[in-house]
């Protein structure tokens, strides 16, 4: 499949120059959008094998040095990611990727995969939703949980559609089946009805994780914007002649998208976040890399890339997961450890006009800046102190 043969998508009108455009629609009232961007990758695509050849963008090794994650941990703990609609062939994809990255498999069966419908059964699966954007994106969230924490078992929750009633019993059935960490790449602008659905986003003695999304400095996205959850931001990782090896910055690619920040209008602050210029929840939380990964989904033409968010929450879920605490930390847990991350100081999300942060008045609200942040959050994971 070639780079015109993608399939037509909204919203990334700067995406012409660098190749990206978001692999999902816009949504419709009461409904998510997924948060994936994607690019052709043909260079690696000219052989009939997923791995002949070493596809670019950052792989799975590339995460686990940059966030210095000790993945040999024996953790076999359940992290799940919630999607809308059915992908067939994710176990096949999935396994794509962890070959090319040295993973080892994770199949239903030797029990690391398993993929269920909205109420929890593996017979009674939605729709399939190949080529809708949301294929690709279940794709990105199983491949960064790998990433993360490559002995972790892989729950997907299908939920029958992209409704927030629909997505939110996802979660619900993903807690139910066992999941200490579920991760939901998906969001919308916060409306306050939306709230109806918060319940579904709080389980104490549970970690989970919301991208932000990819809208730049904005109104903040539900259910990002919940005090019960883990808001992850976006960052643009580079190679760097420094101790840790590694720089970030924000991630804002102007025309095409940037990680989302936002104040609550409906949300009081959480009690664990004190940043002065936002009367309600700021997100934000922590960080992780959102943009220039790696992918296979042969569905989209092979190897690919992609960004987004979308990356992140899966990123931190797996993390979590890796680490273990999840029954035992409460939201805002990060906050008194944030000198286990690596705080992110450069940088801004004033996408939409591209304005170097004066849309914000230069404030933390879109600039990146020395300790919190809300584009960055607190900063993206230095191993598993924060998690």
């Amino acid at each position: 499949m070639t780079s015109a043969q993608l399939p037509a998508a909204s919203g990334a009108s700067g995406a012409a120059a660098s190749g990206y455009r978001s692999a999902c629609a816009a949504p419709g009232p009461g409904q998510a959008q997924c948060f994936v961007l994607v690019a052709p990758e043909p260079a690696a695509n000219k052989t009939s094998s997923a791995a002949a050849k070493k596809p670019a963008g950052w792989g799975a090794k590339d995460i686990e040095h940059a966030y210095r994650l000790p993945v040999s941990r024996g953790s076999r703990a359940t992290v799940a990611v919630v999607e809308a609609f059915d992908t067939p062939k994710l176990e096949t994809y999935l396994n794509d990727y962890r070959r090319e990255y040295g993973l080892g498999p994770c199949t239903t069966a030797n029990g690391c995969f398993r993929k269920v419908g909205q109420t929890g059964s593996a017979k009674h699966l939605p729709a399939s939703g190949v080529l809708s954007g949301w294929d690709l994106e279940a794709t990105l969230d199983v491949d960064m949980v790998s990433a993360a924490c490559p002995r972790c078992r892989i729950l997907v929750v299908e939920a029958n559609g992209q409704d927030f009633d629909q997505l939110s019993a996802g979660v619900n059935t993903a807690i139910r089946l066992g999941a200490v960490a579920v991760s939901n790449s998906y969001g919308g602008r916060e409306t306050g009805q939306d709230l109806a659905d918060a319940r579904g986003y709080n389980h104490p003695g549970h970690a989970i994780v919301v991208s932000t999304g990819d809208f730049g400095y904005s109104a903040a996205s539900f259910p990002a914007n919940l005090p019960t959850v883990t808001a992850a931001g976006g960052t643009e990782l580079f190679k760097a002649a420094n101790k840790r090896g590694w720089r970030e910055t924000a991630w804002n690619t102007g025309g095409l998208g940037a990680g989302a920040s936002g104040c609550s209008a409906y949300v009081a602050k959480p009690s664990w976040q004190h940043d002065k210029n936002c009367p309600g929840r700021t997100v934000a939380d922590v960080s992780a890399v959102a943009f220039n990964l790696a992918l296979y989904n042969k569905d989209w033409g092979g190897w690919v890339m992609v960004g987004g968010t979308s990356a992140s929450s899966p990123i931190i879920g797996g993390i979590y997961g890796l680490a273990g605490n999840a029954a035992k930390i409460k939201p805002g847990y990060e906050y008194a450890h944030a000198k286990d991350l690596f705080d992110v100081v450069s940088g801004n999300n004033d996408w939409f006009f591209n304005a170097g942060g004066a849309s914000c008045g230069k404030d933390y609200l879109c600039v990146a800046k020395p300790g919190y942040d809300a584009p960055t959050g607190l900063g993206t994971p230095n191993g598993l102190g924060a998690f």
